[in-house]
């Protein structure tokens, strides 16, 4: 008997319908022979309701607060479909963090897992019942709810099925797998029948948004296979897994787009021991995740510190920043909300030479200019004017061939 998580996401149970879909689906896996737990998001729309109304009473909300009415969306879905199955005759039984036991540190907001205990779950499974589970919560040691961030509920499905050691973790959303690159953006984009873990956290860390980053980390940590896939359609997806020798190694997998992060910059900063330390612990500590970061060659004593963060930490990182700038005698703070990052990730280009000149050139003919760069052993990223994003994006999904189906092959 095969064991299946399935994490359905916000869209997938937007309402009734929906909902009676997912149940349909998850019928459907039982009868086939398969042990399953379910993984809901809330229902599309609610969090971000939910946040208007914290964001209604106070600007700045206290988070423990915030975690414990923003994690009341998934309590609804996952009670809706456990009535669901139930009227069809299927036993199911809803849980919330704290009952499953998914524990978590005290970083409200942006929490993470620290243990899952799944004993309950097992129980339940024995006894031929579906456990519908809560999303995107957790509990830490005191017994306070908490989040895992926006697209926690990947992170709770892969969770559980690493701690379960599941046979697979279906992902359903509202798209059919992991594509080229976004199809909004470029039509000629093209769906992955695989990919590796390594290329997919690049993807998911550069703004790719079908699975969140922590939940690929799991993953690939605990070596739990992901199917990525369409609640609207029984089409196959993408697998997400370890890169083995049957997979082809091609050049590029895919480009992504990113708006959703702000520049700063510190100029003339004191070029000295222990500087940059002084800018970045305050930003740590304030959980606030720095991506990119170019610190310009010294000069007479001085040097410029340019780094990148989530547009929605800006705001406090700004003020963290200017704290610092103040105490360091740096001589300004500058800072660039109307930015995007375009990448391109390919798991190939580790024994590619010439990958970042194409690149370059394919944004120079364009006319785009590049403000940052960085560079991994399978991703090269730029940060462009953000009016250059999309243009950015198509131009280089067509300079690697990846609108005339230069993919890696089914398997």
């Amino acid at each position: 008997m095969v064991l299946i998580v399935q994490k359905y996401g916000g869209t997938s149970v937007g309402d009734m319908g929906r909902i009676r879909n997912v149940a349909r689906r998850v019928a459907r896996t039982r009868q086939e022979g398969n042990d399953v737990v379910v993984v809901l998001s809330a229902m599309s729309g609610e969090t971000d309701r939910l946040i208007q109304l914290a964001y209604q009473v106070c600007e700045n909300p206290d988070l423990r607060e915030y975690d414990a009415l923003i994690a009341t969306g998934e309590q609804v879905s996952v009670a809706l479909l456990a009535i669901t199955l139930q009227s069809m005759g299927i036993s199911a039984k809803s849980f919330l963090a704290p009952q499953v036991r998914i524990i978590t540190d005290s970083a409200f907001s942006k929490a993470r897992i620290q243990d899952v205990e799944v004993r309950r779950l097992q129980k339940e499974l024995r006894a031929g019942t579906v456990p519908v589970v809560a999303g995107f919560q957790g509990v830490d040691k005191e017994g306070n709810t908490t989040t895992l961030g926006r697209g926690g509920s990947d992170t709770t499905g892969v969770a559980l099925a690493a701690a379960l050691k599941a046979d697979v973790c279906e992902i359903y959303t509202d798209v059919e797998g992991v594509y080229t690159t976004d199809p909004n953006i470029c039509p000629e984009a093209r769906k992955l029948s695989r990919i590796t873990y390594d290329e997919m956290l690049e993807l998911a860390s550069l703004g790719a948004k079908v699975l969140q980053i922590r939940s690929v980390e799991f993953a690939k940590k605990y070596n739990v296979p992901i199917h990525v896939r369409s609640s609207f359609s029984d089409k196959s997806g993408t697998f997400v897994t370890k890169e083995d020798d049957k997979m082809e190694r091609v050049l590029v997998s895919g480009v992504t787009y990113n708006k959703s992060e702000a520049r700063i910059t510190v100029v003339r900063v004191p070029d000295r021991p222990g500087t940059a330390s002084r800018i970045f612990t305050p930003i740590s500590d304030a959980h606030i995740v720095v991506d990119m970061i170019i610190q310009n060659t010294s000069a007479d004593g001085y040097t410029d510190l340019t780094f990148t963060v989530p547009k929605a930490d800006f705001k406090k990182a700004l003020k963290l920043v200017k704290k610092t700038a103040d105490e360091i005698k740096a001589q300004e703070v500058l800072a660039d909300e109307n930015i995007a990052k375009v990448s391109i990730v390919g798991a190939g280009m580790v024994s590619h030479a010439g990958v970042a000149s194409k690149m370059f050139t394919a944004l120079a003919k364009e006319g785009i200019n590049i403000l940052m760069i960085s560079t991994s052993e399978i991703k090269i990223s730029c940060v462009v004017d953000a009016k250059y994003g999309e243009l950015a994006a198509r131009v280089l999904h067509q300079a690697f061939g990846l609108d005339r189906g230069e993919l890696r092959k089914e398997l």
